[in-house]
């Protein structure tokens, strides 16, 4: 018995020795650390090393070509300086007010920061992240938590007869929801190319982005639903019974025009769930559907194949013009993507016709010339629509900025 004990005493004092390690054994380097102007200094602990650099969205970024597309921007890199095994860098100028991603560059070898346990995940993509406030009220403000009040975030599973699965997907219920016993309109917000039900989330920041503009009075209490766009895929990497699976670009065909329109035909197995859980105002005027990239592409096909459904639609970084959706070679049969003029005309007839079509891109988004083309279409047909432009390309940075502006304009 004396032995039993001793060998549970040693494995108590084995693990409060690993918590404790936990708890104060790590780096002791301030990393970034946001100096009072507003400059960033970094840091890292590397004896052995013999080049670090950093790179991340706030450097110059390097505009490269891309065949077939146009002009990409890429995040820039710059050089820590060594000082007793301790390497450093602090940034030219004070950062404007924002959210930024970063990554160390050791010897060659991409890595996080390890002084900086805020990290988050972009595909297969693992960074650093952290914020610059100026409490001025700017997007690093609007980013972050703040003294207002705050919704909630459910992760949810629902029944999906059209694909033949249980699937999971995210959403926001504004604060207050659980006692006010009001109904709400919804705005189904889709991802990109390689992302999931946790992308808007997690990189988009729309949750803390609601919390502050609902207590400002500046957008409407809504509920949000992020859906996984993947139609092959039951939910985001990890979360499913194929366990811990490398998380890939494309996933499941998802650029195979009959698998794509999958997702797009099995969205009322989404709108099914949602108005028979959630307390939702189910018409036009209280529905709004907007995606990035691919998932601007999928809310473009949604709203026009279930012309009236939808009084906002919005295209973050992505539009397509015509009746094919091209996946392994040929054109889709699919009826998503047929009669595309049709389509169009009946969606904007006097009955259908959006409160708001809103089309946003960077200046130099690589997919800029097929939203280009998208606003032709609209100005041939005398579509109306609003249309915003900034700088830099298919990135976070700019969607987070489209996200702001497209939920302050809804279900006014």
């Amino acid at each position: 018995m004396k032995k039993l004990l001793s060998i549970a005493c040693a494995a108590l004092c084995a693990g409060s020795a690993f918590s404790q390690q936990a708890l104060w054994g790590g780096q002791q380097i301030v990393s970034p650390q946001i100096n009072a102007d507003n400059t960033v200094t970094f840091r890292c602990k590397a004896p052995k090393a013999k080049t670090v650099q950093i790179t991340g969205d706030f450097l110059p970024e390097n505009v490269v070509d891309i065949p077939n597309y146009g002009k990409y921007a890429l995040p820039g890199t710059a050089n820590l300086v060594e000082k007793d095994g301790v390497w450093e860098y602090t940034t030219e100028a004070p950062l404007s007010s924002e959210y930024y991603c970063y990554n160390l560059i050791i010897d060659g070898q991409k890595t996080v920061d390890p002084a900086n346990v805020y990290i988050n995940r972009d595909v297969a993509t693992i960074t650093n992240c952290f914020i610059v406030s100026n409490e001025k009220g700017d997007k690093g403000d609007l980013y972050k938590v703040n003294d207002v009040p705050h919704g909630t975030i459910r992760k949810m599973w629902y029944d999906s007869p059209s694909l033949g699965m249980q699937r999971r997907l995210t959403v926001y219920t504004p604060a207050g929801y659980e006692t006010s016993g009001k109904k709400y309109p919804v705005f189904y917000l889709l991802h990109g190319s390689g992302g999931d039900e946790e992308a808007w989330y997690t990189q988009g920041r729309i949750s803390q982005i609601l919390d502050n503009l609902i207590a400002a009075g500046k957008a409407e209490p809504m509920i949000v639903v992020m859906t996984n766009g993947n139609a092959y895929e039951q939910a985001a990497p990890g979360e499913t019974k194929d366990g811990f699976k490398q998380p890939q670009m494309v996933m499941g065909g998802v650029k195979e025009g009959m698998k794509e329109a999958a997702f797009e035909l099995s969205f009322p197995d989404v709108r099914k769930f949602v108005e028979k859980n959630f307390r939702t105002i189910n018409d036009k005027k209280h529905r709004a559907i907007a995606g990035l990239s691919m998932g601007s592409f999928h809310s473009e096909q949604i709203s026009k194949y279930y012309a009236g459904e939808y009084g906002y639609v919005g295209l973050f970084s992505g539009a397509g013009v015509g009746d094919s959706r091209k996946g392994d070679g040929a054109p889709s049969t699919c009826p998503v993507y047929k009669d595309f003029d049709k389509q169009m005309a009946n969606l904007f007839s006097p009955k259908n016709r959006p409160y708001l079509y809103y089309i946003a891109i960077g200046e130099i988004d690589f997919i800029k010339k097929g939203s280009d083309d998208m606003r032709a279409y609209m100005d041939a047909h005398h579509y109306p629509y609003e249309y915003l432009e900034t700088p830099g390309g298919h990135i976070w940075r700019n969607w987070r900025i489209y996200f702001t502006e497209f939920s302050q304009k809804i279900f006014k």
